[in-house]
């Protein structure tokens, strides 16, 4: 198996970082591989996975770079840069469109484990696929980052209350499949039998993305190491969200999410990521529903958590809305 030696000091340096290009990237993995984990993203597939094929039919380097680039095993290096916080996704694209074409075809016969197709030993490689990515970010992406964006920082915010509740070792254990708190500073991040990285003094970033696939693991030695992951999957499926008419006509549509929303523990600043809903907003909802008694508090760490009661409970339920909010 792969792991990782991670010291008291880089956990305590470690981080969440939310990256638009890693976002796109992950959307591309999604439309090249076709097999959606929830509803949503089968939804999002069938309305953009058809121009995908298109595009790829009309380009066959294209569509042999993204084959080789984006594999089961190994993604190309330069395809996938480890993540720096406040990267807009046109500043993250151009680290791969900087790539000499040496490196990216150095990369690429590493992913696919031998010899490169003579259809692309080729030096445009970097820019060919900095474009594709630009086309994937602006007609499947950017349409709807600002609630992407929300999902991931709502994803960032429950983690962090976790990290202040039972502290890394519960975080790392559940981030994606294969990546596993070991024990004694290692941190297993897959099965594959690869070597140890000794990370002291490095910079970790651990990166959410909506696509539910297993995610991937990303470097530049010795300074900086990302685990990117599949956040909360409730969280990436928008239909977590939908109230029942008859709650939400007896509580308001709003008043009704953020009860919905309550089946399992979130801070204020988690609804106001999930819901889109202003801060103000959410904090009078709360008030209402803390003073009818359907929900409560407690605090975790730096966090105030609320959660449904019993009385909440009953009042979803009755209303048709238990199975969305315990998704969550």
């Amino acid at each position: 198996m792969g792991w990782w030696e991670v010291n008291a000091d880089t956990l305590a340096r470690s981080r969440f970082v939310v990256s638009p290009l890693d976002e796109a990237l992950a959307c591309l993995k999604l439309l090249h591989c076709g097999v959606a984990g929830h509803p949503g993203e089968r939804a999002w597939l069938d309305a953009h996975r058809p121009a995908h094929l298109r595009r790829m039919a009309a380009d066959p380097v294209a569509a042999l770079l993204v084959g080789a680039g984006l594999g089961r095993e190994w993604n190309a290096d330069f395809l996938t840069p480890t993540p720096v916080e406040g990267l807009s996704f046109e500043e993250g694209v151009a680290r791969i469109r900087a790539t000499s074409p040496d490196e990216a075809r150095a990369d690429l016969a590493v992913s696919v484990g031998g010899p490169l197709p003579a259809a692309l030993d080729r030096d445009d490689l970097p820019e060919r696929a900095a474009a594709l990515l630009e086309e994937v970010w602006a007609q499947a992406v950017r349409p709807d980052w600002e609630r992407r964006r929300r999902i991931l920082e709502a994803d960032v915010v429950a983690r962090t209350a976790q990290v202040s509740r039972g502290g890394w070792a519960t975080v790392l254990d559940a981030l994606r499949p294969g990546t596993r708190w070991l024990g004694d500073s290692r941190l297993q991040i897959n099965l594959n039998p690869y070597p140890p990285r000794e990370l002291s003094g490095a910079e970790l970033v651990l990166v959410p993305i909506t696509p539910q696939r297993h995610g991937w693991v990303a470097w530049e030695e010795p300074e900086r190491y990302a685990v990117v992951y599949p956040c909360a999957g409730a969280l990436a499926d928008d239909g977590a969200r939908r109230v029942p008419a008859a709650l939400g006509a007896l509580l308001g549509p709003a008043r009704a999410t953020v009860l919905t929303l309550l089946g399992a523990p979130m801070s204020t600043s988690h609804l106001v990521g999930v819901t889109g809903q202003g801060l103000g907003s959410v904090g009078r909802h709360l008030r209402v529903l803390l003073d009818a008694g359907l929900v409560e508090r407690r605090r975790a760490g730096r966090s105030v958590l609320y959660s449904r009661t019993p009385a909440g409970e009953v009042l979803v339920e009755a209303g048709g809305g238990g199975r969305a909010g315990s998704r969550d």
